[in-house]
């Protein structure tokens, strides 16, 4: 699904409005897959700005990392975490473990990841450890 974006030139670069981080930002191919996906999230799926995080950094294994979106429930705990890649970058158990590994942190219920085109979204167990595919978001 295409979606209008909020864009402007500015020196010979595309820049995109984000409406949750409330500023122009260089669309790049992974920030536009973001933004599709942002505006998906508020639009379709009616979640409340206020309940999406975007690119906030966090601690992983003693390291800072960038999530690239957490979308949290109605008691504002990490419901969802969902990593973007660009429409070029392979969906590989790779990507998935990445998204796994700051799931680790913020103990989100579903994980996913999305390139624009291919997107896949599981449940998490996490007294059981069981990992269960989702066939709609």
């Amino acid at each position: 699904m295409e979606y209008t974006f909020k864009q402007r030139e500015r020196e010979g670069k595309t820049e995109v409005f984000d409406p949750i981080r409330k500023k122009w930002l260089v669309m790049t191919p992974e920030e536009r897959v973001r933004q599709q996906l942002i505006l998906f999230l508020l639009n379709v799926k009616r979640i409340p700005a206020s309940h999406l995080s975007v690119e906030r950094a966090i601690t992983v294994n003693g390291l800072t990392k960038r999530y690239d979106l957490v979308v949290f429930g109605q008691d504002m705990k990490p419901h969802m975490v969902i990593e973007c890649k660009a429409p070029h970058v392979e969906l590989t158990q790779e990507v998935i473990a990445q998204a796994g590994r700051y799931n680790k942190t913020l103990r989100a219920p579903i994980l996913g990841v999305t390139n624009g085109s291919a997107h896949f979204f599981f449940t998490i167990d996490f007294e059981t450890e069981e990992i269960r595919p989702l066939t709609d978001l």
